[in-house]
């Protein structure tokens, strides 16, 4: 049995998180002991984890300054602080801070993962959790193999630092069987008919691009589509996103519905799920949308076309702009053909993401280390 750590910041309500919380889950037991270790506790999605999966939180909660904190220790210092036990294989299951500390494991038998969920962009947001870009490119080069969640994350991380080591994509997991269950459930809202229901899922943040996506809101109302947007979430950008309604008059027209255990039966029940993202590595909330057979129209992001297809077979792709996302919904909600085809579309590429083979292969991929 390979008793294996996955570390990660935190088990908050990310993409990230509950993909790791579904893969652990699902791992044999009887080849893999696992822990998860959080650096920060309190997340909403510690309560999913399974009872064989060991989880210690390092510190109760994040505090001020962390980040700052973490830089004056090297990644060996980091290392033998807060990680007491020997593993067989330690991941880092997000890049950076997590990524630092496991570079440091001073064990030659234990085997090092790191995980790379983000598109980075720039040699300067990739080194942003590092003391500077030479570290981050000594600490990655330290793995044994980089797992990334798309091509386009792949090709990313590896242009920005030039990196040779092995590499390889392997997708997100997701409860498939389960999220289909829980998609039957009721709802506690009424969605009326007079209204194409459009639905987003992910923290408020401003990366997740919902400012462009109320004024697409208003701009639809104003071209005579009826549209109601829900979205499930919650984050620091919800003060700013509430003022914006209430200064155009959108209460009627946008409806929060924060962080919900079971966002699937609001999914599965809206007409159209919307992605307006300035950047993802492949996106949990979009998989889960085609897994409920609901159609997507999103900007092109990291995952997206592999997700959809390069010519949209699968879901609508636009352009990474206001306008073209626009285009892109207004074209979906006046079709009703073009979005009844799509949403057939979505059942069909559900059919990829299923848990079993994710799972299957993240546990080849280690065995092979």
């Amino acid at each position: 049995m390979k008793k294996i750590l996955f570390l990660i910041h935190d088990l908050g309500a990310g993409g990230a998180e509950k993909v790791l919380v579904n893969l652990v889950n699902n791992m044999n037991p009887e080849k893999f002991d696992i822990t998860v270790m959080a650096l920060f506790g309190g997340g909403v999605n510690e309560q999913f984890l399974k009872p064989h999966v060991k989880l210690i939180n390092v510190f109760s909660k994040a505090f001020p300054g962390n980040s700052h904190v973490m830089k004056l220790l090297t990644p060996k210092q980091l290392h033998k602080w807060l990680i007491k036990d020997k593993y067989d294989i330690e991941v880092s299951y997000l890049e950076g801070p997590s990524a630092r500390i496991i570079s440091g494991c001073p064990n030659e038998d234990t085997k090092l993962v790191s995980w790379i969920h983000i598109e980075q962009h720039t040699a300067k947001r990739l080194a942003a959790s590092f003391r500077n870009l030479e570290e981050a490119v000594k600490c990655y080069n330290r793995f044994d193999n980089t797992v990334c969640v798309s091509q386009f994350v792949k090709k990313d991380f590896s242009e920005i630092i030039n990196f040779n080591k092995p590499c390889e994509v392997l997708y997100n997991t997701n409860e498939t069987e389960l999220i289909k269950e829980l998609a039957k459930e009721e709802l506690d809202i009424e969605l009326t008919p007079d209204y194409k229901n459009l639905v987003s899922v992910g923290k408020l943040l401003e990366s997740k691009g919902y400012m462009r996506l109320l004024s697409i809101i208003k701009r639809l109302n104003q071209a005579n589509n009826s549209v109601r947007l829900y979205i499930l979430g919650v984050g620091p950008l919800k003060n700013k996103m509430e003022e914006y309604i209430t200064k155009n008059h959108l209460e009627d027209n946008v409806v929060f519905l924060n962080y919900q255990t079971n966002p699937y039966k609001y999914v599965s029940k809206c007409d159209l799920f919307v992605c307006s993202s300035f950047s993802e590595g492949f996106s949990t909330a979009a998989t889960e949308a085609l897994i409920v057979g609901t159609p997507v129209c999103t900007v092109e992001v990291s995952g997206m076309k592999e997700m959809l297809g390069e010519n949209n077979e699968y879901g609508i792709v636009t352009e990474n702009s206001e306008d073209a996302l626009y285009e892109g919904i207004k074209k979906l909600i006046e079709n009703p053909e073009l979005l009844e085809h799509y949403r057939k579309q979505a059942k069909e590429r559900s059919k990829v993401f299923t848990t079993e083979e994710t799972v299957n292969a993240v546990e080849e991929m280690l065995e092979s280390l």
